[in-house]
């Protein structure tokens, strides 16, 4: 594709006309996936029984810069995008720092979250190709929602295995879900092989995003016309959220602001990856510096205590291998309230970067993120969710630190979405019942021990 610059992708309603591929800018691309058989790179063929032909594409493409979005997802996104950046005054004015905060508010839409804009795009994609219907997992229940509207948009079958512990703690989310049309069943599950061997290991319990993930393949490569889609994690996924980054730097160019310190949870990467992708590009290519910070959970610290190596993406260990940073695909995290930050892995795309030393990560507790989240509600009117206050709490705290060094630095972080399905969560902390679980080391060498070995 021919390198256009990136201006001519603006229209006049400031929304990017396309999204950014981050590997075309990096000097150290992302390790290839590689087939679990032979430890090759997996092939467009290979990997076409699983995903949509033009989602391999864009997964594979290491070197195009901008990928032009298509007409018909441009008009759906249209319905909530631009979304808004804001400045949080209030917030500012409740810790007394000289520091500007502003977030990035993606929880404008009727899915709540961010996963909209990967969710209409691959939806798009497997309509376009001529299928019957699309199998996926979620945790928290976000990204179910999201492909379900974008499934019931395009007049497509969806089939999600939500995490058994969201499902139970979030039935109203799962009703979401199946308003748009939706089937939705628990994971693990008796419905597929590997659900039934985890619920023979491992009864009672709470299931993973890897096992569900497993289901979800299973199901896809066994029924015809369907393939599976992911909402994290993958290439093309952060491929689709660039948008949110293109946007935060449109904005922040337009009030002559320019980013200090960049802030956004991670989980598998699909929303840091998708905010920090412009700033990050401009880092790789010299052109500008950023303070550039993921927020994982203590309970699921993939960055900050895992491994950099490959490893299965799903515990069913049926998918591919990604080189990544990782607790091991058979780690089980506590089944606390971290949302959907609880996958085992992290991006590709992300693991080298922050393998390469461009940009930090830290972990926090549960406890300390829902104060951040409730501080936050009260002061700006927007209750957030789990992921999005690991963000906050992060956020507050460097503006904790301006506020003693009377630094005047600008904070950016990404509010993911809303918390009104997470009631339960939000009850567990008032009611003084949430524990901080944070894995042993011990914990994390069992999985750890059982990574796969290539030469």
């Amino acid at each position: 594709m021919e390198k256009i610059p990136y201006k001519t992708y603006l229209d006049e309603a400031e929304m990017p006309k396309a999204w950014y591929n981050i590997r075309a800018d990096m000097k150290n691309k992302p390790a290839p996936l590689l087939n679990p058989a032979t430890h090759q790179p997996m092939t467009a063929e290979e990997l076409s029984p699983v995903f949509c032909d033009e989602l391999i594409q864009q997964e594979l493409d290491n070197d195009t810069p901008y990928f032009p979005i298509p007409e018909e997802i441009l008009d759906f996104y249209k319905m909530y995008r631009p979304s808004p950046l804001v400045r949080a005054y209030f917030l500012e004015k409740k810790l007394g720092t000289p520091a500007k905060i502003y977030y990035k508010f993606e929880g404008n839409n009727t899915s709540g979250s961010h996963k909209l804009n990967s969710a209409i795009a691959q939806a798009y994609y497997a309509k376009k190709q001529g299928l019957k219907g699309v199998t996926t997992e979620t945790g928290a229940g976000q990204w179910g929602t999201a492909l379900s509207m974008a499934c019931s948009y395009f007049g497509l079958d969806c089939k999600v295995y939500m995490v058994k512990v969201s499902y139970e703690q979030k039935p109203f989310r799962r009703e979401v879900m199946r308003t748009y049309g939706a089937s939705v069943t628990p994971s693990p599950s008796d419905t597929t092989n590997i659900g039934r061997k985890m619920l023979a290991e491992f009864p009672g319990t709470g299931g993973s995003l890897g096992c569900a993930i497993s289901e979800a393949v299973e199901v896809a490569v066994g029924s015809e016309g369907y393939r599976y889609v992911l909402g994290s994690v993958l290439n093309q996924v952060l491929l689709h959220q660039s948008v949110i980054g293109l946007e935060t730097k449109i904005a922040l160019d337009k009030l002559g602001e320019k980013a200090d310190i960049i802030i956004g949870c991670a989980g598998g990467g699909s929303n840091l990856g998708g905010l920090i992708s412009p700033f990050m590009g401009e880092k790789l290519r010299g052109e500008a510096d950023y303070r550039i910070i993921a927020v994982e959970p203590a309970s699921c610290p993939s960055l900050t205590r895992g491994k950099y190596a490959y490893d299965f993406c799903d515990t069913g260990m049926v998918c591919p291998l990604a080189k990544m940073y990782t607790l091991g695909s058979s780690f089980i995290p506590s089944p606390n309230h971290a949302g959907g930050l609880r996958y085992h892995g992290m991006s590709s795309i992300l693991s080298q970067l922050y393998d390469d030393g461009l940009m930090e990560a830290t972990s926090v507790v549960q406890t300390n993120v829902f104060e951040a989240a409730e501080m936050f509600a009260r002061v700006e009117g927007i209750l957030p969710a789990p992921e999005s206050s690991h963000a906050i709490r992060v956020a507050i705290d460097e503006a904790l630190k301006c506020k003693e060094t009377g630094e005047e630095k600008t904070i950016v972080f990404g509010l993911t979405g809303t918390g009104y399905f997470d009631m339960v969560a939000y009850e567990k902390y008032h009611d003084g019942e949430m524990s901080d679980y944070i894995p042993t080391d011990a914990d994390l060498e069992k999985s750890l021990s059982r990574l796969p070995q290539i030469d």
